[in-house]
């Protein structure tokens, strides 16, 4: 399942191909961060709210470079020129950071974003868009994992593995925001053509 296919190095190369042919900036980035995989974006979002330590909520073009080039994207500069204008709506010097997140990560549709929402509504008890590691852990059905079903990994490694994805190494609290989970899934939606295909996926995966 494409769930699981950060590993995928046929995506990789089918994203790389995209990033290399489109000349719109927004799309280039979308393609370098899907690159790295479904949490390419997810990833690039926590980046940039680490950042944010003066809760602005803005980035300058500075910034924006910045924080690009601390995730590992190193784009040209007439790309991140291109970028930053497409996205200064007002000619102020700064883009918002929320406006600028939700262009990358693209627009899931109507039935996917539900399918997405009600997933995380299962785990998020008190409704205040965070759950914890271990809401995930109750919910997570690792028998739908390939790896599992081939016998190459235990249970614990395929959760392990798969908590890696919202876990990052510069920001281990534990907890997973409601834009994050989102952010994965709009990156896993990327590599399915089918609604169907993907709403199986989720019940599979997080249950009906």
């Amino acid at each position: 399942m494409a769930f699981f296919g950060d590993d995928d190095e046929q995506n990789r190369q089918t994203y790389h191909q995209r990033m290399e042919s489109t000349s719109n900036p927004i799309e280039k980035l979308r393609y370098a961060c899907l690159k790295r995989g479904a949490s390419g974006i997810k990833g690039l979002g926590r980046i940039f709210r680490i950042m944010d330590k003066d809760r602005s909520h803005t980035l300058s073009k500075d910034e924006l470079k910045n924080g690009l080039q601390k995730y590992g994207i190193n784009l040209d500069d007439q790309t991140i020129q291109e970028l930053f204008q497409k996205l200064d709506n007002d000619g102020s010097g700064n883009i918002n950071f929320d406006e600028f997140l939700d262009a990358v990560r693209g627009t899931l549709n109507t039935r996917r974003q539900q399918a997405v929402e009600k997933a995380f509504g299962k785990m998020d008890a008190t409704g205040d868009g965070v759950i914890t590691i271990e809401d995930i852990r109750k919910q997570y059905d690792v028998s739908q994992n390939p790896k599992y079903q081939k016998g190459e990994w235990t249970a614990d490694q395929c959760f392990g593995q798969f908590l890696k994805i919202f876990d990052s190494p510069n920001d281990k609290n534990g907890k997973v925001t409601k834009e994050e989970f989102i952010n994965y899934y709009a990156g896993v939606s990327e590599s399915i053509d089918s609604d169907d295909y993907f709403e199986e996926m989720m019940i599979k995966t997080w249950g009906k």
